[in-house]
């Protein structure tokens, strides 16, 4: 069903020349098909913003469901951007109070970069805390990407995030639905792949004793799907099932871009399971070529992205959609038309899945 472009938002744009169904306000208000508001709290640096909005964007348009779907951008004033970034979101996000005025159906909430180590001490600790808060009386349901649900498994469960042992949890992984009865992952294929890009998990342990239902895990054992005790109001993902086929690829050239500018020591080793034998024997021929360069203070030669990107697999994003569209799916069947009336919270602990039945 299509996306309906209430603002300039370049996105709808660049949604638009990739083939995706975008529809005016004006053509929208000529249809007798229900509204859906989705809330994207996009606390993304300024690289990425974009990206992330046209990522959760077209999942959500891809949705089956026979709605109109309206998207409500907004982010914290606590983030640090710079002068482009304030004045894309200045000319088009809205504010958290404009937001809580008009009311949401439902909302994402991605990930966004941590210097240190304590999410605590963060900037968006706080309003992020208050917004959930916000959300989880007034929201249908809240869809947490990646380091949200390490923010929100430990300021609202008090579980605390995990460094990973060894390094980088970097690439495209295999997964298997271990609830197969759960709507969120009805019709969906029972093994599949999920990319993943952190430094820090939770452990299933943890979604265990915080009461939270477990969906879909790696098969080294990783959580990346699970939802609240309640199965629905509070969704978690670890993964990046949003991802485009070249957003790996993107990561790994800005870090080699960061062994470039000496901020990195070490150059920087393939996402697991993501490159072809051919991609990596061209990248390995790129990175000897930067090498020799560098030693003789010569310019470094030109990513060879063009080679690699025709090269690169999607083997995820069908998974995601599905995942996705069921999600919408339940919030257009349980979430109330009035959007400013608070979401009745039934929390009978004899059927936890009371609230998507």
């Amino acid at each position: 069903m299509p996306l309906v472009a209430n603002s300039k938002l370049p996105s709808f744009i660049r949604l638009l020349d990739d083939g995706e169904t975008i529809i005016s306000v004006e053509q929208a208000q000529k249809q007798d098909i229900r509204e859906l508001h989705i809330g994207l709290l996009n606390m993304m640096p300024d690289s990425a913003l974009e990206a992330t909005e046209r990522q959760f964007f077209r999942l959500v348009g891809e949705s089956n469901q026979i709605a109109q779907f309206y998207l409500h951008p907004f982010t914290l004033d606590e983030l640090e951007r710079s002068a482009e970034g304030k004045a894309h979101i200045e000319k088009y996000y809205q504010t958290f109070d404009e937001i809580k005025s008009q009311g949401l159906d439902a909302l994402i909430i991605t990930g966004a970069n941590v210097i240190g180590t304590e999410l605590s001490n963060q900037p968006f600790w706080k309003p992020l805390s208050d917004i959930l808060d916000w959300s989880i009386n007034n929201v249908t349901s809240t869809l947490c990407s990646c380091l949200a649900t390490h923010a929100v498994l430990e300021f609202r469960y008090q579980q605390k995030r995990i460094r990973l042992s060894n390094g980088k949890r970097w690439g495209v992984y295999p997964h298997r639905v271990v609830d197969r009865k759960h709507p969120l992952v009805a019709g969906v294929n029972t093994r599949f792949d999920v990319p993943h890009s952190r430094f820090n998990e939770i452990l299933p342990d943890q979604f265990h004793q915080a009461g939270l239902m477990t969906l879909v895990v790696s098969e080294d054992g990783d959580v990346h799907l699970a939802t609240s005790e309640d199965g629905f109001r509070l969704v978690f993902f670890q993964g990046h099932p949003e991802y485009d086929a070249i957003s790996l690829l993107k990561e790994y050239k800005r870090e080699i871009g960061r062994f470039i500018n000496g901020e990195i020591k070490e150059y920087p080793r393939f996402p697991e399971n993501y490159f072809s034998l051919k991609s990596q024997a061209v990248l390995e021929e790129y990175q000897s070529h930067l090498l020799t360069s560098l030693e003789k203070s010569k310019t470094p030669p030109d990513f060879p992205e063009k080679w690699i990107i025709p090269l690169l697999d999607n083997t995820w994003h069908d998974t995601a959609e599905a995942v996705i569209n069921n999600w919408i799916g339940k919030v257009y069947q349980i979430t109330d038309t009035d959007r400013h009336k608070p979401f009745n919270q039934n929390t009978d602990p004899n059927n936890p899945l009371n609230i998507i039945k």
